[in-house]
């Protein structure tokens, strides 16, 4: 049973919600009650949102940044604690994936999506359980990961390689919260197709992300925001570790 109850009027903080995933997790906070900042590159799409939300009546933070500017995401958690007094429940939502095999790529697609991928999330992670650990909360960190990181799918090992790393990042942070004696939690959610912005953005193809979406029934945004609040609904004494969701028809 999802119970949303002792979340109501605390603050969660989702990376990359401009669209897709990240909208739709934010939606989901704001309709159980939660005060959410946002933040995404595209200050007009979270400006978007952040109208939407308000005028459903929920209460919301709109900050532009840029995942791979270390200073932008420290005004971020900054701005979140100016405005709601701390972070609860962070979704580390923001990543990509570019086409850029091993052989044949430039550097500079690999570097993005390290530093986005990874290092962000590192970062993020850090301010957000050091923000839930000063005010001694029960907080939860939540990665938004892929089914890349469980098998490695052709012409994405270097994508796959910083969901590998989340991966290891989920356990790893597990360890040192059992450690601390903290009462911190940390799921991570590997979705497979999602029809989202992804698509195009891999292959750098409107066209082709298209027909990728095309082939069969891709999971919506809205599939993996359900996941989402199944994972922060559960007692305070249940940590849902890993959730793997495909389309049915997905066959990889």
């Amino acid at each position: 049973m999802q119970d949303m109850t002792r979340w109501k009027g605390r603050t969660a903080i989702v990376t990359g919600a401009s669209s897709g995933i990240g909208r739709a997790v934010a939606l989901d906070f704001s309709r159980h009650g939660m005060r959410v900042a946002i933040a995404a590159r595209r200050a007009d799409r979270l400006a978007e949102l952040a109208g939407e939300i308000e005028h459903a009546g929920g209460e919301v933070l709109a900050v532009p940044a840029d995942m791979r500017d270390e200073g932008q995401i420290l005004e971020l958690f900054e701005k979140t604690r100016a405005r709601f007094g701390g972070v609860d429940v962070l979704v580390n939502n923001a990543g990509l994936g570019r086409k850029a095999p091993l052989l044949s790529s430039e550097t500079e697609p690999w570097r993005e999506m390290l530093e986005v991928n990874v290092l962000a999330l590192c970062i993020c992670t850090r301010e957000a359980v050091k923000d839930m650990q000063a005010r001694g909360v029960e907080g939860h960190v939540i990665h938004i990961s892929s089914m890349a990181g469980h098998r490695i799918p052709p012409n994405s090992g270097v994508y796959a390689a910083t969901k590998h790393g989340v991966r290891a990042l989920t356990e790893a942070l597990r360890m040192e919260l059992h450690d601390a004696k903290s009462p911190v939690r940390v799921t991570s959610i590997s979705p497979g197709y999602v029809e989202t912005e992804f698509a195009v953005i891999f292959h750098g193809s409107e066209e082709v992300g298209r027909q990728t979406y095309q082939r069969l029934k891709a999971l919506e945004p809205d599939d993996i925001a359900a996941a989402v609040i199944y994972a922060l609904s559960q007692p305070a004494h249940v940590q849902v570790h890993d959730i793997l969701l495909r389309p049915r028809e997905q066959a990889n």
